[in-house]
């Protein structure tokens, strides 16, 4: 029980005041995105993403904390099932890599991408420019996998998989290189800035013709999930 300016509140009124307190502040939280959105139209979708995983009850910041209905989850899984269809029949064709290789990849980066909070279109997007999704791929400066990881540059994160050569594991090339990527975008702030970053780390090709590279196969990637049947 908790008293304010002298006046007792009950257990229910307490509630009721926790509640809408919640509710000014989700609102608040919409409109500011609202006026973001209004400025940066191509950040609408992962903007309202995360204010629809924040204004939900429970939540804490590292996870949505509202259990869902088993009818809920199938729905869920029904769509992510379409999506990653769409994606790795995109990719396979695009880039004529076998699509048991490539449903894999996509599994893994939606893995990291869940895991670290990225775009798993954004990770795919730089396997392609990386390694147009060849696992074994190795470059004159020793970069190494799908995304191209220069392993001697980055021995904390591979110290768990056993160092420079888990590089070839796709898994593991793909965890890494999401987790350099989820650095660079904490230093630097905006993802154009980030994916200059990593080319400087993880590509031999100039920052800024890197970042539009990656940014237009993800749009690629985003179309091809908006133009998979509805069923």
């Amino acid at each position: 029980m908790s008293a304010t300016n002298g006046s007792v509140l009950s257990p229910a009124s307490g509630a009721m005041a926790r509640l809408a307190a919640a509710t000014r502040s989700a609102l608040a939280l919409i409109g500011l995105v609202a006026l973001i959105v209004s400025a940066y139209p191509a950040a609408r979708e992962p903007l309202f993403r995360q204010v629809a995983l924040a204004a939900a009850p429970g939540w804490d910041g590292e996870g949505p904390g509202v259990e869902t209905s088993p009818r809920e989850a199938a729905d869920r899984g029904a769509v992510h099932e379409r999506e990653t269809r769409a994606l790795v029949e995109f990719i396979a064709r695009r880039y004529r890599v076998a699509e048991e290789a490539i449903a894999g990849f996509v599994a893994a980066a939606y893995r990291a991408g869940s895991e670290l909070r990225l775009d798993p279109l954004l990770i795919l997007a730089v396997m392609a420019v990386e390694s147009r999704f060849n696992p074994v791929a190795e470059s004159v400066l020793g970069a190494k996998g799908l995304m191209q990881v220069i392993g001697r540059f980055h021995l904390d994160k591979l110290a768990e998989h056993g160092g420079e050569p888990a590089l070839l594991d796709p898994e593991v090339n793909i965890q890494v290189g999401a987790r350099i990527l989820r650095d660079c975008l904490r230093r630097v702030g905006d993802l154009e800035g980030a994916l200059r970053m990593y080319a400087g780390a993880a590509s031999e090709e100039p920052g800024a013709q890197y970042a539009a590279k990656v940014l237009a196969e993800r749009a690629r990637l985003q179309q091809a999930l908006r133009a998979r049947p509805a069923s």
